[in-house]
Protein backbone atom coordinates (compact mmCIF):
# COMPACT_ATOMS: atom_id res chain seq x y z
CA UNK A 1 0.00 0.00 0.00
CA UNK A 2 2.93 2.35 0.81
CA UNK A 3 4.16 1.80 -2.32
CA UNK A 4 0.93 2.53 -3.90
CA UNK A 5 0.96 6.01 -1.99
CA UNK A 6 4.34 6.76 -3.30
CA UNK A 7 3.61 5.79 -6.90
CA UNK A 8 0.63 8.01 -6.57
CA UNK A 9 2.36 11.27 -4.94
CA UNK A 10 5.53 10.77 -7.50
CA UNK A 11 2.44 10.64 -10.83
CA UNK A 12 0.61 14.29 -8.78
CA UNK A 13 4.79 15.60 -8.87
CA UNK A 14 5.05 14.69 -12.28
CA UNK A 15 1.47 16.20 -13.39
CA UNK A 16 2.45 19.32 -11.77
CA UNK A 17 5.68 19.52 -13.42
CA UNK A 18 4.17 19.28 -16.69
CA UNK A 19 1.16 21.32 -16.08
CA UNK A 20 3.47 24.26 -15.23
CA UNK A 21 5.62 23.48 -18.26
CA UNK A 22 2.66 23.99 -20.45
CA UNK A 23 1.14 26.84 -19.04
CA UNK A 24 5.03 28.17 -19.05
CA UNK A 25 4.94 27.40 -22.91
CA UNK A 26 2.08 28.61 -23.86
CA UNK A 27 2.26 31.76 -22.43
CA UNK A 28 5.59 32.42 -24.60
CA UNK A 29 8.04 31.84 -21.49
CA UNK A 30 6.87 34.82 -19.91
CA UNK A 31 9.22 34.07 -16.82
CA UNK A 32 12.32 34.64 -19.53
CA UNK A 33 13.07 36.90 -21.95
CA UNK A 34 9.85 37.50 -23.82
CA UNK A 35 9.96 36.80 -27.61
CA UNK A 36 8.76 39.35 -30.19
CA UNK A 37 8.26 38.70 -34.17
CA UNK A 38 8.29 41.48 -36.56
CA UNK A 39 6.85 40.95 -39.67
CA UNK A 40 7.75 43.42 -42.44
CA UNK A 41 6.13 43.69 -45.93
CA UNK A 42 9.48 43.75 -48.54
CA UNK A 43 11.99 46.47 -47.47
CA UNK A 44 11.50 50.15 -48.49
CA UNK A 45 12.69 53.50 -46.70
CA UNK A 46 8.99 54.04 -45.17
CA UNK A 47 8.93 50.16 -44.08
CA UNK A 48 12.52 50.30 -43.34
CA UNK A 49 11.83 53.77 -40.80
CA UNK A 50 9.11 52.30 -39.05
CA UNK A 51 10.96 49.19 -37.58
CA UNK A 52 13.90 51.38 -36.72
CA UNK A 53 11.69 53.21 -34.92
CA UNK A 54 9.49 50.29 -33.43
CA UNK A 55 13.09 48.90 -31.41
CA UNK A 56 13.84 52.31 -30.30
CA UNK A 57 10.09 52.67 -29.04
CA UNK A 58 10.52 49.09 -27.40
CA UNK A 59 13.83 50.42 -25.69
CA UNK A 60 12.79 53.74 -24.61
CA UNK A 61 10.30 51.46 -22.89
CA UNK A 62 12.60 48.99 -21.05
CA UNK A 63 12.98 46.32 -23.44
CA UNK A 64 16.49 46.56 -24.90
CA UNK A 65 17.15 43.82 -27.60
CA UNK A 66 20.11 41.70 -26.43
CA UNK A 67 19.41 42.29 -23.09
CA UNK A 68 15.62 41.53 -21.76
CA UNK A 69 13.58 41.32 -25.08
CA UNK A 70 14.23 39.16 -28.12
CA UNK A 71 13.32 40.19 -32.00
CA UNK A 72 13.04 37.63 -34.84
CA UNK A 73 12.52 40.26 -37.07
CA UNK A 74 11.29 38.32 -40.11
CA UNK A 75 10.47 40.69 -44.30
CA UNK A 76 8.63 38.92 -46.43
CA UNK A 77 10.21 40.48 -49.28
CA UNK A 78 6.23 40.78 -50.99
CA UNK A 79 5.69 37.33 -51.23
CA UNK A 80 2.40 35.94 -49.71
CA UNK A 81 3.66 32.42 -49.50
CA UNK A 82 6.34 34.50 -47.05
CA UNK A 83 3.82 35.94 -44.87
CA UNK A 84 2.22 32.46 -44.53
CA UNK A 85 5.09 31.15 -43.71
CA UNK A 86 6.94 33.41 -40.94
CA UNK A 87 3.40 33.86 -39.62
CA UNK A 88 3.13 30.50 -38.67
CA UNK A 89 7.11 30.41 -37.14
CA UNK A 90 5.78 33.03 -34.65
CA UNK A 91 2.93 30.68 -34.08
CA UNK A 92 5.04 27.89 -33.50
CA UNK A 93 8.23 29.64 -31.43
CA UNK A 94 5.42 30.98 -29.26
CA UNK A 95 6.20 34.95 -29.64
CA UNK A 96 4.64 36.98 -26.88
CA UNK A 97 3.83 39.58 -29.27
CA UNK A 98 3.79 40.19 -32.88
CA UNK A 99 3.73 43.01 -34.69
CA UNK A 100 2.85 43.58 -38.77
CA UNK A 101 4.72 45.95 -40.63
CA UNK A 102 2.33 47.14 -43.85
CA UNK A 103 -1.31 45.59 -43.88
CA UNK A 104 -0.79 42.68 -45.63
CA UNK A 105 1.80 41.46 -42.74
CA UNK A 106 -0.48 42.02 -40.09
CA UNK A 107 -3.22 40.31 -41.83
CA UNK A 108 -0.88 37.30 -42.28
CA UNK A 109 -0.45 37.49 -38.67
CA UNK A 110 -4.00 37.93 -37.47
CA UNK A 111 -5.25 34.96 -39.26
CA UNK A 112 -2.36 32.86 -37.98
CA UNK A 113 -3.50 33.22 -34.66
CA UNK A 114 -6.62 34.55 -32.68
CA UNK A 115 -5.20 34.07 -29.19
CA UNK A 116 -1.04 35.83 -29.12
CA UNK A 117 -1.72 39.57 -29.44
CA UNK A 118 -0.88 41.64 -32.90
CA UNK A 119 0.34 45.18 -32.85
CA UNK A 120 -0.51 47.24 -36.05
CA UNK A 121 2.59 48.64 -37.14
CA UNK A 122 1.15 51.57 -38.72
CA UNK A 123 -1.68 50.86 -41.14
CA UNK A 124 -3.97 52.87 -42.78
CA UNK A 125 -7.43 51.16 -42.58
CA UNK A 126 -7.28 48.78 -39.21
CA UNK A 127 -10.99 48.58 -39.37
CA UNK A 128 -11.64 48.61 -43.10
CA UNK A 129 -8.76 45.64 -43.41
CA UNK A 130 -11.06 43.53 -41.26
CA UNK A 131 -8.23 43.36 -38.65
CA UNK A 132 -10.33 44.95 -35.43
CA UNK A 133 -14.33 45.06 -35.23
CA UNK A 134 -13.53 48.93 -33.81
CA UNK A 135 -10.60 50.86 -34.01
CA UNK A 136 -12.22 52.46 -30.22
CA UNK A 137 -12.73 48.82 -29.26
CA UNK A 138 -10.68 46.64 -31.35
CA UNK A 139 -12.48 43.52 -29.39
CA UNK A 140 -9.55 40.85 -31.05
CA UNK A 141 -6.11 40.17 -30.09
CA UNK A 142 -5.53 43.11 -32.43
CA UNK A 143 -4.30 46.85 -31.65
CA UNK A 144 -1.64 49.24 -32.78
CA UNK A 145 -1.03 52.62 -34.79
CA UNK A 146 -2.50 53.85 -37.48
CA UNK A 147 -0.61 55.81 -40.58
CA UNK A 148 -3.65 57.15 -41.84
CA UNK A 149 -2.39 60.70 -43.48
CA UNK A 150 -4.17 63.99 -43.07
CA UNK A 151 -5.85 63.80 -46.39
CA UNK A 152 -7.45 67.00 -46.75
CA UNK A 153 -4.02 68.93 -45.39
CA UNK A 154 -1.99 67.11 -47.92
CA UNK A 155 -4.74 68.66 -50.66
CA UNK A 156 -4.70 71.79 -49.47
CA UNK A 157 -0.82 71.84 -49.81
CA UNK A 158 -1.07 70.50 -53.03
CA UNK A 159 -3.32 73.28 -54.07
CA UNK A 160 -0.95 75.87 -52.62
CA UNK A 161 1.82 75.09 -54.57
CA UNK A 162 -0.02 74.59 -57.43
CA UNK A 163 -2.77 77.10 -57.48
CA UNK A 164 -3.23 76.92 -61.29
CA UNK A 165 -3.57 73.15 -61.81
CA UNK A 166 -6.21 71.67 -63.45
CA UNK A 167 -6.14 68.32 -63.11
CA UNK A 168 -4.41 66.32 -60.14
CA UNK A 169 -3.53 62.61 -61.30
CA UNK A 170 -3.17 59.58 -58.28
CA UNK A 171 -1.99 56.57 -58.94
CA UNK A 172 -2.16 53.38 -56.24
CA UNK A 173 -1.66 49.36 -56.43
CA UNK A 174 -5.82 47.86 -56.91
CA UNK A 175 -4.43 44.97 -54.08
CA UNK A 176 -3.30 47.07 -51.92
CA UNK A 177 -6.53 47.21 -50.11
CA UNK A 178 -4.73 50.36 -47.41
CA UNK A 179 -3.87 52.29 -50.90
CA UNK A 180 -7.30 51.98 -52.34
CA UNK A 181 -9.35 52.75 -49.37
CA UNK A 182 -7.40 56.25 -48.82
CA UNK A 183 -7.62 56.59 -52.81
CA UNK A 184 -11.12 56.66 -52.16
CA UNK A 185 -11.53 59.00 -49.00
CA UNK A 186 -8.55 61.36 -51.56
CA UNK A 187 -11.28 61.17 -54.38
CA UNK A 188 -14.20 62.04 -52.30
CA UNK A 189 -12.57 64.82 -50.61
CA UNK A 190 -11.38 65.73 -54.42
CA UNK A 191 -14.91 65.80 -54.91
CA UNK A 192 -15.66 67.92 -52.22
CA UNK A 193 -12.92 70.99 -52.77
CA UNK A 194 -14.39 70.83 -56.77
CA UNK A 195 -10.65 69.45 -57.94
CA UNK A 196 -10.60 67.72 -60.92
CA UNK A 197 -8.96 63.90 -60.30
CA UNK A 198 -8.28 61.14 -62.45
CA UNK A 199 -7.44 57.72 -61.47
CA UNK A 200 -4.63 55.17 -62.61
CA UNK A 201 -4.17 51.91 -60.97
CA UNK A 202 -1.31 49.27 -61.27
CA UNK A 203 -1.93 45.54 -60.37
CA UNK A 204 2.85 45.58 -59.59
CA UNK A 205 5.82 47.39 -60.29
CA UNK A 206 5.97 46.12 -63.48
CA UNK A 207 3.42 48.15 -64.90
CA UNK A 208 3.93 51.01 -63.08
CA UNK A 209 6.31 52.40 -66.20
CA UNK A 210 4.18 52.10 -68.79
CA UNK A 211 0.82 53.57 -66.41
CA UNK A 212 3.08 56.62 -65.33
CA UNK A 213 3.34 57.11 -68.66
CA UNK A 214 -0.02 57.15 -69.84
CA UNK A 215 -0.54 59.37 -66.79
CA UNK A 216 2.13 62.36 -67.20
CA UNK A 217 0.62 63.42 -70.73
CA UNK A 218 -3.17 64.01 -68.95
CA UNK A 219 -2.35 65.46 -65.70
CA UNK A 220 -0.66 68.62 -63.99
CA UNK A 221 0.35 66.98 -60.91
CA UNK A 222 0.13 63.45 -59.40
CA UNK A 223 -0.65 62.56 -55.88
CA UNK A 224 0.48 59.19 -54.76
CA UNK A 225 -1.30 57.81 -51.51
CA UNK A 226 0.14 55.18 -48.78
CA UNK A 227 1.11 52.41 -51.10
CA UNK A 228 3.91 49.89 -50.49
CA UNK A 229 4.28 48.89 -54.31
CA UNK A 230 4.92 52.37 -55.75
CA UNK A 231 6.78 53.58 -52.78
CA UNK A 232 9.01 50.34 -53.43
CA UNK A 233 9.62 51.63 -57.01
CA UNK A 234 9.79 55.35 -56.47
CA UNK A 235 12.42 56.28 -58.91
CA UNK A 236 10.67 54.68 -61.58
CA UNK A 237 7.63 57.03 -61.21
CA UNK A 238 9.96 60.25 -60.64
CA UNK A 239 12.02 59.88 -63.68
CA UNK A 240 8.95 59.75 -65.64
CA UNK A 241 7.43 62.32 -64.10
CA UNK A 242 10.37 64.61 -64.21
CA UNK A 243 11.27 63.95 -67.97
CA UNK A 244 7.39 65.93 -68.36
CA UNK A 245 8.23 68.30 -65.54
CA UNK A 246 4.96 67.22 -63.62
CA UNK A 247 5.46 67.21 -59.65
CA UNK A 248 5.19 63.92 -57.19
CA UNK A 249 2.90 64.72 -53.73
CA UNK A 250 3.73 61.69 -51.85
CA UNK A 251 1.26 60.86 -48.86
CA UNK A 252 5.02 59.61 -46.83
CA UNK A 253 7.78 62.06 -45.83
CA UNK A 254 10.53 59.09 -46.94
CA UNK A 255 8.72 58.87 -50.97
CA UNK A 256 9.37 63.08 -50.92
CA UNK A 257 13.18 61.51 -50.11
CA UNK A 258 13.29 59.38 -52.68
CA UNK A 259 12.40 62.45 -55.20
CA UNK A 260 9.01 63.38 -54.35
CA UNK A 261 8.47 67.23 -53.99
CA UNK A 262 6.76 68.06 -50.79
CA UNK A 263 3.97 66.78 -48.22
CA UNK A 264 2.40 67.04 -44.93
CA UNK A 265 2.39 64.22 -43.44
CA UNK A 266 3.12 61.98 -40.14
CA UNK A 267 6.85 60.94 -39.19
CA UNK A 268 7.32 57.31 -39.95
CA UNK A 269 9.69 56.88 -37.70
CA UNK A 270 7.69 58.32 -34.97
CA UNK A 271 5.14 56.03 -35.82
CA UNK A 272 7.73 53.02 -35.60
CA UNK A 273 8.46 54.63 -32.17
CA UNK A 274 4.46 54.70 -30.93
CA UNK A 275 4.11 51.24 -31.74
CA UNK A 276 7.10 50.15 -29.74
CA UNK A 277 5.34 51.55 -27.12
CA UNK A 278 2.14 50.11 -27.64
CA UNK A 279 4.22 46.48 -27.70
CA UNK A 280 5.81 47.24 -24.55
CA UNK A 281 2.42 47.63 -22.94
CA UNK A 282 1.08 44.77 -24.48
CA UNK A 283 3.69 43.02 -23.25
CA UNK A 284 3.52 44.26 -19.28
CA UNK A 285 -0.44 42.59 -19.97
CA UNK A 286 -2.16 45.26 -21.53
CA UNK A 287 -5.21 43.63 -23.27
CA UNK A 288 -5.23 44.58 -27.40
CA UNK A 289 -9.47 43.83 -27.39
CA UNK A 290 -9.93 46.96 -24.87
CA UNK A 291 -6.91 49.36 -26.56
CA UNK A 292 -7.91 51.59 -28.64
CA UNK A 293 -6.06 52.18 -32.15
CA UNK A 294 -3.68 55.05 -31.78
CA UNK A 295 -3.78 57.47 -34.55
CA UNK A 296 -1.63 60.60 -35.22
CA UNK A 297 -3.11 63.49 -36.51
CA UNK A 298 0.16 66.24 -36.80
CA UNK A 299 1.80 66.10 -39.87
CA UNK A 300 5.06 67.44 -40.36
CA UNK A 301 5.89 69.30 -43.63
CA UNK A 302 8.17 67.61 -45.51
CA UNK A 303 10.46 69.01 -48.73
CA UNK A 304 12.55 68.64 -51.39
CA UNK A 305 14.77 71.28 -52.91
CA UNK A 306 16.39 69.26 -55.71
CA UNK A 307 13.41 68.02 -56.81
CA UNK A 308 11.56 71.70 -57.10
CA UNK A 309 14.94 72.94 -58.80
CA UNK A 310 14.72 70.14 -61.34
CA UNK A 311 10.93 70.66 -62.00
CA UNK A 312 11.51 74.49 -62.15
CA UNK A 313 8.86 74.75 -59.18
CA UNK A 314 9.52 78.02 -56.70
CA UNK A 315 8.45 76.71 -53.10
CA UNK A 316 6.25 79.05 -51.58
CA UNK A 317 8.05 80.56 -48.50
CA UNK A 318 6.38 79.74 -45.76
CA UNK A 319 6.50 76.09 -46.92
CA UNK A 320 10.13 75.70 -47.11
CA UNK A 321 9.82 77.67 -43.26
CA UNK A 322 7.84 75.42 -41.79
CA UNK A 323 9.34 72.79 -42.61
CA UNK A 324 12.55 73.88 -41.75
CA UNK A 325 11.32 74.37 -38.34
CA UNK A 326 9.02 71.31 -37.56
CA UNK A 327 9.67 68.86 -40.37
CA UNK A 328 12.56 68.66 -43.04
CA UNK A 329 14.48 69.87 -45.80
CA UNK A 330 15.90 67.99 -48.68
CA UNK A 331 18.56 69.19 -50.77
Amino acid sequence: MKRLYGLIAVLVVFLGFAFVQERHQDHGQTTGTPTVGILQLLSHPALDAIHKGIVHGLAEEGYHVGKNVKIDFQNAQNDQSNLKTMSARFVNERANVMIGIATPAAQALANASSTTPVVLGAITDPKGADLVKSNTRPGTNVTGVSDQAPLKAQLKLIQKIMPKMKTLGIIYTSSDDSATAQYHKFAALCKQEHVRLKAYSIANTNDLNQVAQQMVSQVDAVYVPTDNTVASAMQTLVATTNAKKIPVFPAVDTMVKAGGLATLSINQYKLGVETGKMTAAVLRGKNPATTPIQFERKGEMTVNLATAKKLGISLPKDVVKDAQAHGEVFK
